[in-house]
């Protein structure tokens, strides 16, 4: 089963597909890096790092509640309509750059990357089940990619 609008209805399904922009019918996962990047200049970027780690540590807690549920009450796989997994993972891809268009756009296309290609430990982390699983990969991907924009900062500085 897939997940549709009629499941909106459900609270979980609500917020693990970020408001239903998880169902956009292409590519959902970008959809939702897109929207989680977009929050995270409107109200994580001029917060402190560790209150940034701090935000994204708790959605991932929340994030995994709801998307337990949600796999729960409807007997779901990674549906590509979950996109809050996308939302944690780029949060923490960005959890240490700053407020500037380049590193973020830079961060926001690695994060991409390893969630779509998912090299090693991204492939291992996908392969646990349910909701642990759904969004340990990205938060995998997401690790990467704030420790290679951290290094890639560090060496243009």
């Amino acid at each position: 089963m897939r997940l549709g609008f009629r499941h909106l209805r459900d609270p979980s399904v609500l917020f693990a597909t970020a408001g239903g922009c998880g169902l956009v019918p292409w590519a959902p996962g970008t959809v939702g890096t897109l929207l989680a990047a977009l929050l995270w200049w409107l109200l994580l970027a001029d917060l402190a790092v560790p209150s940034r780690l701090a935000v994204t540590l708790l959605a991932g807690a929340a994030a995994l509640g709801a998307i337990h549920l949600a796999v729960k009450r409807h007997a779901l796989g990674d549906d590509p309509a979950i996109v809050l997994d996308e939302a944690v993972g780029c949060w923490l891809a960005l959890v240490a750059a700053p407020k500037a268009w380049a590193p973020v756009v830079i961060g926001v296309l690695l994060f991409r990357a390893a969630d779509i290609f998912k090299p090693w430990p991204v492939s291992w982390a996908e392969r646990h089940a349910g909701a642990f699983g759904i969004l340990l990969d990205d938060v995998v991907a997401g690790a990467m990619t704030a420790i290679a924009l951290t290094i890639g900062m560090v060496g243009i500085r």
